[in-house]
């Protein structure tokens, strides 16, 4: 009886070796979730990211609709003043894009403050402030600050689209792709005119 009673211990102690096994696997398992969890994560905040750079050009744009009549009222040379008014009518339907691409998102359009687009419009009224009415000086000045929000605006838009990309928002891609070629397009014009005789006068006064 004696040794019936030792030999009990041994086979709990058998029983219990499988349990602290099933522990150890199922701390295995858990591990994907905290990536999984991390990956949504980045996601949404890429995502929150996008978003306020659409609302941050969304208001620069509208800012720049207020602005250009000022730009353009201050242009002497013709071309230039032509090159500002066919930008003007581009830049609204570029709000009204903007719009649809918040419209996909399932966002209401609105903006938020930019303060780079402030500063540049700022800048640019201040030339037109320090330099002479009718004069070639003002007109390089003017082009000097329309590219540089030209550049602000390829640069912004240029980034929009790759993140749209990177996120699957083919269609929002492709809007996106649309204005930003049609800023290039613009400061190309801008070098243009620049280049054709303004510049050149502006050197002889």
């Amino acid at each position: 009886m004696a040794t019936k009673k030792k030999a009990a211990p041994k086979k709990a102690a058998k029983k219990s070796a499988p349990k602290k096994a099933a522990k150890k696997s199922a701390s295995k398992k858990s591990a994907p979730k905290k990536s999984n969890k991390s990956g949504g994560d980045d996601a949404s905040l890429i995502r929150e990211f996008f978003l306020d750079g659409l609302k941050d050009i969304y208001y620069a744009e509208k800012y720049l609709v207020k602005s250009m009549p000022k730009m353009l009222k201050a242009a002497g040379a013709e071309e230039l003043r032509t090159a500002i008014e066919d930008h003007m009518e581009v830049t609204m339907e570029q709000v009204a894009r903007l719009e649809e691409v918040f419209g996909l998102l399932n966002e209401k359009p609105q903006g938020k403050k930019c303060e780079a687009i402030l500063g540049l419009v700022e800048e640019g009224l201040s030339i037109i402030s320090e330099t002479k009415k009718g004069t070639a000086t003002r007109d390089v000045g003017i082009i000097m600050a329309a590219q540089k929000i030209e550049h602000y605006e390829i640069a912004t838009y240029g980034g929009l689209a790759q993140i749209a990309k990177t996120l699957g928002l083919e269609d929002v891609k492709e809007l996106l792709g649309q204005t930003l070629e049609e800023e290039k397009q613009t400061d190309e014009l801008l070098t243009q005119v620049a280049e054709s005789s303004i510049n050149i006068t502006a050197a002889n006064e």
